[in-house]
């Protein structure tokens, strides 16, 4: 297996720098305490065990991550057979037919954006250019959303995610007024009915199988968490990529191997550091320690696709990939519905990318990386690359 030393995986919060166990208690940035779990099989584990629950994490008196969690009418935050019905609704907007049939778009889109990237020249940002604005456009498409709202969402859905830097007053602000463009929107396409996602939900709810808050919950949750996740995979995909000159090499002469390299490059480079907290709802033996009823667990995806247990040299990009699979999109009910879109954004770019710019690096400048701080996701503000 020829493996090639990965990327800096970045700065992580101080409470995922806690300890090596398996099984840590931290102190979230609200100030709670959970345990996380780095293990990769442990991790899997809580992701797919009923004693852990989603629905329970967000009641008023369990322990809180932070003050951006899903509301409990959230799909990401049920339970059971709600649960299932509601991602079943929004499951055929992800279906690998749909989601093949969208190809052509997003290459197209990408191309645009790497015409831009060109007139701009040398030092451009990669950011700016092509991992913010594409995964925005896509998803806009995908709902029905203005393409010239796109900008006002993005700055919406930023503040949102941002766990330190803005405040609980500016972040309630932002909801009130992202909920009330999103009901506006419905009762637009309402009178105007397009072919697009939000219209498709808008006719459940007439049929009585979404109530309306439902319906603009499932429509925020899309935007917000496709958005955000996509647009920090890009950038660090590609950081990690050109961090590696012997994998950015092999995949400019070998663009065949683009969708394998992709899967390491979500394994070592993860937008998602965590996936959101369950609660117990009895103990739970994990990992060497009692997790008692109340108390609540976070999986470090982080650490589960690092586990060297489980990968071997697991720091390095691994070019033929291994046998398991990474922890990024999650696992088990809650596995992410949008990781096959995320996969096609993730490849096309790259792609397309290479092709364009085979000589790509990072800018000869004095900080052509600027990381994100304090969102819950992970990403860059700027990645400067010459060609």
């Amino acid at each position: 297996m020829r493996q090639r030393t990965a990327g800096q995986l970045g700065p992580l919060p101080e409470f995922l720098q806690a300890g090596s166990e398996d099984v840590v208690p931290v102190v979230t940035p609200a100030g709670d305490k959970m345990w996380l779990v780095r293990d990769y099989a442990l991790g899997r584990a809580v992701l797919t065990d009923k004693r852990f629950s989603r629905a329970s994490a967000v009641l008023p008196a369990a322990p809180k991550f932070n003050d951006a969690q899903p509301t409990p009418n959230s799909m990401m935050s049920m339970d059971g057979s709600r649960h299932t019905q509601l991602r079943r609704i929004v499951s055929g907007a992800f279906s690998t037919g749909r989601i093949a049939a969208m190809r052509p778009f997003v290459a197209e889109l990408a191309d645009r954006h790497l015409d831009a990237m060109a007139a701009h020249g040398p030092g451009a940002d990669f950011v700016e250019h092509l991992a913010a604005p594409l995964p925005l456009a896509v998803l806009c498409s995908l709902l029905g959303i203005p393409a010239e709202d796109g900008s006002r969402f993005r700055d919406w859905v930023e503040v949102l995610f941002d766990i330190s830097a803005s405040s609980p007053r500016e972040k309630a602000r932002r909801r009130v007024e992202l909920a009330d463009y999103m009901t506006d929107l419905v009762n637009r396409k309402r009178q105007r009915p397009e072919d697009d996602l939000l219209t498709t939900l808008i006719g459940l709810h007439d049929q009585g199988e979404l109530t309306m808050s439902e319906l603009l919950t499932l429509g925020l949750t899309l935007l917000m968490a496709g958005y955000e996740t996509t647009a920090g995979q890009l950038s660090l995909s590609l950081l990690s990529l050109l961090s590696d000159p012997d994998a950015h090499r092999e995949l400019v002469a070998r663009p065949e191997r683009t969708a394998a390299v992709v899967e390491e490059l979500l394994r070592i480079s993860p937008a998602t550091p965590l996936a959101f907290p369950r609660v117990a709802v009895q103990p739970v033996e994990l990992g060497g320690v009692t997790v008692q009823a109340g108390e609540a667990v976070l999986v470090a995806l982080v650490h589960g696709n690092r586990d060297g247990k489980v990968f071997a040299e697991p720091e390095s990009l691994a070019l033929t990939g291994h046998d398991a699979v990474h922890l990024t999109f999650g696992h088990g009910v809650h596995r992410c519905l949008g990781a096959p879109l995320a996969r096609l954004q993730v490849c096309l770019v790259l792609e397309r990318l290479l092709h364009r710019f085979p000589a790509l690096r990072l800018a000869a400048v004095d900080a052509p990386v600027v990381w994100k701080d304090g969102l819950a996701t992970r990403g860059l503000s700027l990645l400067r690359v010459d060609w």
